[in-house]
């Protein structure tokens, strides 16, 4: 019995091909991700799994979907296990990836990177989160993960609600201000928010990296110097003072980004939402009463991002050689146009086969953030437990339990443990 009760089981993929394949006979080849069913991604993945069933038929393919939250939690656990699958979606960053590396999880693909042309299609910045060390700090070491697509937060917005209400994208931050206090001098709550996932820090993090340079992100990141709260501090007045102003309603404590916050955008009811291109497929298929798009949040440089989670083969996966098949169909060419163009952030696309609206924009704006350095990464990455601590203290502030300085105080006190103690 797994650890993991199955959400979804499509299983019992075919049956073909015999010569050349022997060794395969009898096989199954367990497959895990947390990418939701309607999302460009695991779209793609499906087409990538179908190909590898047709290629060896007496393999049985047993995919499992899984939830950001169960890998979150029990990664360490399930992989230490006999259970572990052969390969799996996990989440990339030190406090994840970086963990499981460093206690020597998973099997390490720097010569299938080189023998099977990965780097080829993946460059030095979209491999840097491939890496950890032995301490699991990211961008060293060995490769331990592949990334197959881009992701980033942005604004997602109701084009007809802006419309009606005489609101403009917003280019800085006072004009996004301006956009927030106009719906809701019409009795409109403006933003969509839920503090019960990781949608509660994207928005923190987004406003904190308003504030950050290359030397806050470069340090904060990878655990180089005691926490600088100025930017969290900035953040946390901004979120508390949000609040007190209506733009964010005080049930988002009640909420989940995903399955929650999302309807809200969705129905019409909220014309903003701050979240990441992940809810793109989902949005694309069930809004079909207003116009929406997406813009970067202001800021100067960074936003939050990064090439996407990681495909990671556990070191005790029995089907290696075909986790490594796997990896090179969703890789290729032709399934990363697929992605594209169902309109995902595919991160080796053809762009002249990209013909998606949606693909088409999110290629572009990723383009926009990567080419000036500024993907910020995740602020829950730097420190174990980090993801938890920060939905609990954004609740608190959202409720207000936390003030912002209580708020930038715990987040300082756990960061500075883990940092001193490198």
């Amino acid at each position: 019995m797994n650890i993991f009760s199955k959400l979804a089981i499509s299983a019992g993929m075919s049956l073909l091909l015999a010569a050349g394949v022997a060794q395969a006979q009898g096989k199954t080849f367990n497959v895990w991700w947390f990418e939701l069913p309607d999302t460009s991604q695991a779209k793609a993945w499906t087409k990538a799994l179908d190909e590898l069933k047709a290629k060896h038929p007496d393999v049985t393919i047993n995919f499992e979907q899984k939830t950001f939250e169960q890998l979150q939690k029990a990664g360490s656990l399930i992989l230490n296990s006999d259970q572990a699958p052969d390969v799996l979606e996990y989440n990339k960053g030190n406090a994840t990836a970086g963990l499981v590396a460093s206690q020597g999880l998973l099997t390490p693909l720097d010569d299938q990177f080189k023998s099977r042309g990965w780097d080829k299609i993946l460059n030095e910045t979209n491999s840097q989160l491939s890496k950890y060390d032995g301490n699991g700090i990211y961008g060293s070491g060995p490769i331990i993960g592949i990334p197959v697509y881009g992701e980033f937060v942005s604004v997602f917005y109701n084009i007809d609600m802006f419309q009606a209400n005489g609101v403009k994208v917003p280019t800085t931050l006072d004009e996004f201000e301006a956009a927030l206090d106009t719906f809701k001098k019409k009795g409109i709550t403006p933003l969509a928010y839920g503090t019960v996932d990781s949608n509660a820090q994207h928005l923190v993090y987004t406003l904190a990296l308003t504030q950050a340079d290359d030397t806050w992100v470069k340090n904060y990141q990878g655990l180089k110097a005691p926490l600088d709260t100025k930017p969290f501090l900035f953040a946390a007045q901004k979120i508390a003072d949000w609040v007190s102003k209506g733009y964010i309603s005080k049930d988002s404590t009640g909420l989940k980004g995903t399955g929650g916050a999302d309807n809200l955008f969705s129905s019409g009811t909220a014309p903003m939402f701050v979240s990441g291109t992940w809810n793109n497929g989902n949005f694309a298929s069930s809004i079909k009463n207003f116009k929406w798009s997406q813009f970067i949040f202001p800021t100067t440089k960074y936003s939050v991002g990064s090439t996407g989670n990681l495909f990671m083969v556990p070191k005790s996966a029995k089907n290696k050689d075909l986790s490594y098949e796997f990896i090179d169909l969703v890789l290729s060419k032709e399934n990363q146009n697929q992605q594209a163009n169902l309109g995902g952030v595919a991160i080796a696309a053809d762009p002249a086969s990209v013909t998606d609206e949606v693909g088409k924009r999110n290629v572009e704006l990723f383009n926009q953030i990567s080419s000036k350095g500024g993907l910020g990464f995740y602020p829950d990455w730097p420190v174990p437990g980090y993801y938890e601590l920060l939905i609990q203290a954004t609740t608190g502030l959202v409720n207000g339990s936390t003030t912002p300085d209580q708020f930038a105080a715990r987040l300082k006190k756990a960061y500075d443990d883990v940092q001193a103690a490198q």
